[in-house]
């Protein structure tokens, strides 16, 4: 799949999110990478680049103060060839992009792995 139809399957999975979700991502870049950098992997204590299908860089909504401003921006990647890695069809490559894509969103709303493994059913 070219980089080109996996950012617009990314876009689309962004528009199909909830309304008042999307207000609350307002602030939140949403980056396709074709894999995460070194200094990522190491920092989470990953070996192999294809080990992450994404990732949520910021203070999670649950963590932020009225009084205290974000200085750096937030952002949530897809790793697109890890991603494409996983799937079969290009069926699986949508289903994953919007499984990957609402995992990050929760941990921007502030729920860890295991709570959003119980609310999902998945382990992204």
């Amino acid at each position: 799949m070219t980089p080109e139809l996996f950012r617009k399957k990314v876009a689309d999975a962004l528009d199909d999110l909830p309304p008042e979700f999307q207000e609350k991502l307002e602030n939140v870049e949403i980056l396709v990478e074709d894999f995460p950098d070194q200094e990522t992997l190491g920092s989470m204590g990953l070996q192999s680049k294809w080990d992450l299908l994404g990732l949520y860089v910021g203070v999670p909504l649950s963590e932020k103060s009225f009084f205290g401003s974000s200085v750096l921006p937030e952002r949530i990647y897809l790793y697109r060839k890890p991603i494409l890695r996983e799937c079969r069809s290009p069926a699986e490559v949508t289903e994953a992009i919007k499984d990957v894509l609402i995992h990050e969103v929760g941990h921007h709303f502030g729920f860890d792995d295991d709570e959003l493994e119980a609310m999902t059913g998945n382990d992204e």
